[in-house]
């Protein structure tokens, strides 16, 4: 009795087992013939060669589907098993699919118009107000692009321009200590992947997260890489990061100019970073607004009172600046 051995590498085996192996239990009905084992991510399998070259084949097809949409159930491994093509409900403009198999889609115009940019071209700077999709985009095109192996890993990054040398008396491992500053990234990951597969990802270096000041000298290919929260990098920090790119590498920037946390005397690196390169062939700039902002509908109302908040302040600094100017004049004259 011949033996062989398939191991599930690119899928979570809770998926694709089911809950209570239920999924297994199919599996193994549908084929009588073998002796089925499934441990781990290891499925055994022993009996006849021919029928053991079409359980490969299905389990290869489901495999790729659960990848592919983050699910699996009776009714695709019986239209697999039966050589049918699996029923699909219609996903529009899917980029992909959430740990509980719902497809995640841009939600807005400029949400579709940095998926479409991501396609033409490799580097892209998504500008916009809190809740406006950018960071949740880029990373569902980041997954997209590992999934469908276009590329061999994830690298995060994000500012943390609160800590400064605070940085060194968190605990734990640098890891350990950039986490908070990535967490909506991690939040963001999560809905992508399932948990064990995210976490293998991690150990492997598949995913990985590089804090700005460990850049330098890095060069980074094969590679989706994400810097968020740009607006709070200097000039000198976004010109190395930028520069880290390597081949078959898209970036994706993103940044919201209404959050800079930097001290008044330094310039934001994302505000220079856009006026230098406005021109350069190659770079998509896209600009959000409320209106692309896809969270509580308080948020808009928020970003709203805000912004005429500011404007007011904005008219308020001009007309005293203009009072103070024409009580000097007024002195100068006497």
């Amino acid at each position: 009795m011949t033996e062989r051995h398939i191991v599930l590498e690119d899928v979570d085996p809770v998926i694709f087992y089911g809950v209570n192996n239920t999924n297994m239990q199919m599996i193994k009905a549908l084929f009588p013939k073998l002796r089925i084992v499934a441990r781990g991510n290891i499925i055994k399998i022993m009996g006849d060669e021919e029928e053991m070259c079409a359980f490969e084949e299905a389990v290869t097809a489901m495999e790729k589907h659960c990848v592919k949409f983050n699910s699996l159930n009776e009714e695709t491994i019986l239209d697999i098993v039966k050589g049918n093509p699996p029923k699909i409900e219609k996903t529009g403009d899917a980029i992909v699919f959430s740990v509980t198999g719902k497809p995640i889609t841009p939600r807005s115009e400029n949400q579709l118009k940095l998926v479409r940019e991501f396609e033409k071209n490799d580097m892209i700077f998504a500008i916009g107000p809190a809740g406006s999709g950018k960071t949740y985009t880029a990373i569902a095109l980041a997954v997209r692009a590992l999934k469908n192996k276009e590329i061999k890993k994830i690298i995060l990054s994000r500012p943390a321009v609160e800590a400064g040398e605070k940085l060194g008396f968190l605990p734990g491992d640098m890891k350990d200590k950039i986490d908070p500053y990535l967490q909506p990234l991690y939040d963001a990951l999560q809905d992508m992947i399932p948990a064990a597969k995210l976490k293998e990802y991690m150990e492997l270096n598949i995913i990985q997260i590089a804090p700005l000041a460990f850049m330098r000298g890095r060069t980074l290919n094969d590679a989706v890489v994400i810097l968020d929260e740009a607006q709070n990098t200097t000039t000198q920090q976004i010109k190395m990061f930028l520069t880290r790119m390597g081949t078959n590498t898209k970036m994706i920037v993103t940044g919201d100019m209404t959050q800079i946390d930097l001290p008044p005397s330094q310039t934001s690196g994302l505000v220079q970073a856009l006026k230098i390169l406005k021109d350069v062939n190659g770079i998509s700039f896209i600009e959000l607004n409320k209106k692309d902002i896809v969270r509580h509908k308080l948020v808009t109302r928020i970003v709203e009172a805000y912004e005429k908040f500011e404007e007011k302040a904005k008219k308020e600094r001009l007309s005293q600046k203009q009072a103070d100017m024409n009580s000097f004049n007024k002195t100068i004259e006497k």
